[in-house]
């Protein structure tokens, strides 16, 4: 786990170098992860992510793999190159890759989301891999609930989660998509069951909201880091904690997966203009921070117009 945070602290760190705006005290954060890697991971391992970010997929794979060569236990490098050939449509590749990336680290959101999704682009069912993962851990069974839910998926979603243990998530994430298969006719029915909860006195949720807000205006990205990572762990299912997730990310040197963290997150919204937008803005500054102008653009215009 080590291994992989200090590699996409160092993705992040890399091109943020080149952004002004970018803290001193955060660039010189990221050096002392730097001495750990070889020049030659670390070049090749920057470059393959900006070519991947141009499209130019043959030349990522190629560096990824070089990557692979130097590092052959980095489940980063395997998640990155599932995510290169995917992009390039070498699914049976992609597939590879990013199974052996989930076998590193099986509850992991992220390496499960990638498989799931390379599944999806090639119409294939789960069945075709189950007995390649550990389907029998409960944290990815449960990773696997929640990603079908934000998919849509609500049959997928219940008939995993009927195999799980009783526990919170599994009573929350059971009603949410009760909820959605009766199309209520408006959100605005779902919303007062949300708010009944955390409008108690004693509701850890709105507790570390509180804090996390506190970390947030006083700049305290480091504690938001980890305060926000264990949120998050614990109530996937909280928008807010998508949020404060991915403000942390981008602002510690990990803009890539920052937006990831965050779009993931607007799945989960309801009816809360207040925290869109305030995703919208992170989209907008982590997208600024990897190079991409054009979706920078395109976030801060959907605050400004109002969509």
């Amino acid at each position: 786990m080590k291994r992989k945070l200090l590699v996409w602290l160092i993705a992040g760190a890399s091109v943020l170098m080149h952004n002004h705006t970018y803290a001193q005290e955060e660039q010189e954060g990221a050096d002392v992860y730097l001495e750990e890697y070889t020049d030659e991971f670390q070049e090749n391992f920057f470059e393959a992510l900006k070519q991947k970010g141009i499209q130019n997929y043959d030349r990522a794979v190629d560096l990824f793999l070089k990557c692979k060569q130097l590092e052959p236990n980095n489940s980063v490098v395997d998640y990155e190159l599932a995510k290169a050939y995917m992009l390039d449509k070498r699914y049976v590749q992609a597939q590879d890759f990013a199974i052996e990336a989930l076998l590193s680290e099986p509850e992991d959101y992220w390496y499960l989301d990638n498989v799931l999704t390379i599944l999806e682009k090639q119409g294939s069912p789960l069945e075709t891999i189950k007995e390649r993962i550990p389907y029998s851990n409960t944290k990815l069974r449960q990773n696997m609930a929640l990603f079908y839910f934000k998919m849509k998926q609500y049959k997928e979603a219940t008939e995993v989660l009927e195999g799980l243990p009783s526990s919170s998530l599994k009573s929350e994430l059971s009603r949410k998509i009760k909820d959605s298969l009766q199309k209520r006719e408006s959100i605005e029915e779902v919303t007062p069951i949300v708010q009944n909860v955390e409008e108690t006195k004693s509701d850890p949720i709105s507790q570390l909201k509180k804090t996390m807000e506190e970390y947030i205006a006083a700049s305290n990205y480091t504690a938001l880091l980890t305060e926000s990572k264990e949120a998050l762990d614990t109530y996937p299912l909280q928008p807010y904690f998508y949020y404060a997730y991915g403000t942390a990310l981008n602002n510690t040197g990990n803009a890539n997966k920052g937006v990831q963290v965050l779009l993931s997150g607007l799945d989960y919204l309801l009816d809360d203009t207040a925290l869109q937008n305030k995703m919208y803005k992170q989209l907008s500054e982590g997208y600024s921070k990897i190079g991409n102008a054009q979706k920078a653009n395109e976030y801060l215009n959907k605050i400004n117009s109002g969509l």
